[in-house]
């Protein structure tokens, strides 16, 4: 979502409105991001979306029979859910009192799933805080606001590969033919290594290098801009 569906933080008419053609004409539309469940509860709720895998793969929200209601997925169950929420606690503790230049994220009130630090600007501090999460036992990722750390053996591709398995009934090579995916960032990595059809909005240019593959096409604007660029051609070939 940020910086892919959006542009500096911002979501524009026309990206809603393409996101709502794609519905429309039949295409299941999924937001991945690394966003906190309270905000994916309301794309869920309110976006031309048929759901949304949140907090790098924690979680994927979707509306059920009834529309004002949501069916709420999530990665750990039960004992295994407990002991991960008492481990974000601890990790936040412990990153907090290693690094006190650290500041956890806005948003981390509204999240149920991983932990989120605000991003340094240097790049050692970078460094630190990730060998920090690391130090702790967390699996971590950084996009382009966030450092996130989670205890669990997902991201966003396993997670998007347990969705489109078991809600989609889409084995491996069904998911490779009919799959598309956008990103814009280094958490996009593992998606853009594993699905045949992808696109890097024009900003994955700043990190490139970093990744373990390329996404098959760049757009030519930035954010929501390229997207709309994907969604046209995506359009242009069912008609």
């Amino acid at each position: 979502m940020d910086e892919t569906l959006t542009h500096r933080g911002r979501l524009a008419a026309a990206t809603y409105e393409a996101l709502e053609r794609l519905q429309a004409s039949g295409i299941k539309v999924i937001p991945v991001t690394a966003a906190p469940s309270g905000w994916c509860d309301q794309m869920a709720r309110m976006w031309p979306v048929d759901g949304v895998i949140g907090e790098n793969g924690g979680l994927f929200f979707r509306r059920g029979t009834d529309s004002h209601k949501l069916v709420r997925d999530y990665w750990h169950d039960g004992d295994q859910a407990t002991l991960a929420h008492q481990k974000r606690k601890q990790l936040i503790e412990f990153v907090l009192d290693r690094l006190p230049w650290a500041r956890l994220a806005e948003d981390q009130d509204f999240r149920q799933t991983s932990v989120a630090f605000e991003l340094p600007g240097e790049d050692a501090h970078r460094q630190a805080l990730g060998d920090a999460l690391s130090a702790a036992g967390a699996e971590h990722t950084f996009n382009n606001l966030w450092a996130l750390g989670w205890f669990g053996a997902y991201d966003k591709l396993t997670m998007a590969r347990r969705v489109l398995h078991r809600i989609y009934g889409l084995g491996t090579e069904q998911m490779l033919d009919k799959v598309f995916y956008s990103g814009d960032s280094l958490n996009d990595g593992p998606m853009f290594n594993f699905f045949r059809h992808t696109l890097g909005v024009s900003t994955i240019q700043e990190c490139l290098h970093q990744l373990p593959k390329a996404p098959a096409w760049i757009s030519t604007g930035p954010g929501g801009a390229g997207f709309v660029e994907a969604a046209e051609a995506i359009l242009a070939c069912q008609r």
